[in-house]
């Protein structure tokens, strides 16, 4: 009689399970699969010529126009507008000017954490007038005040009292902040 059962409750849980795979494959439509149907998307562009072993590299200064107090101030894809601060030659050709605006997207944004660990900004996709995309060496990253180096030492020299050294893990790094009066610092490779 067991064998019976137990062999009845096999047969129907086994049912059950393909009966709600067979539902389940009918209700669930993927809507991101179905939106990039019917969108039109361009390839990245593709460096087919280039020299990698080419190591000339040339610094282009920036600075940003709008002062950034805060990784809470912007939001990751958001556009931020840079100014060049010297003209950048090469062999005769000028790469930026003086003045320009060059236009880049906040690629990441990443928060204090506990422990003092500091916040930090990724700038990157930076685009200028004269110069190739591929050509860029084009992140650029801000960090905020790394407190970690004091407040670890601090954690472990109160762990000789119980519940004060898990105390420190509530000390948070400092944000990520850009002046205009900072030096943002892009290379291009013109040989690439």
């Amino acid at each position: 009689m067991n064998k019976l059962i137990k062999s009845i409750l096999i047969i129907l849980t086994l049912s059950m399970c393909f009966i709600q795979s067979v539902y389940a494959q009918e209700l669930i439509k993927d809507e991101l699969a179905d939106s990039l149907k019917t969108r039109q998307l361009s390839k990245p562009p593709v460096n087919d010529k280039y020299d990698y072993k080419d190591t000339k590299k040339i610094r282009i200064e920036l600075s940003v126009i709008a002062d950034i107090n805060s990784e809470k101030d912007i939001y990751e894809g958001q556009t931020i507008v840079f100014r060049v601060l010297n003209d950048v030659w090469y062999k005769g050709r000028c790469l930026a000017k003086k003045g320009e605006l060059v236009y880049a997207k906040v690629e990441t944004i990443i928060s204090s954490g506990m422990n003092g660990i500091p916040a930090s900004i990724i700038f990157g996709d930076f685009k200028f007038n004269n110069i190739e995309k591929n050509q860029l060496i084009d992140t650029y990253e801000t960090y905020g005040q790394d407190r970690s180096l004091w407040v670890y030492p601090l954690k472990w020299a109160l762990t000789i009292l119980p519940p004060t050294g898990s105390l420190t893990n509530f000390i948070k790094g400092g944000h990520a902040k850009l002046k205009t009066n900072d030096v943002v610092e892009i290379y291009v490779c013109p040989n690439w």
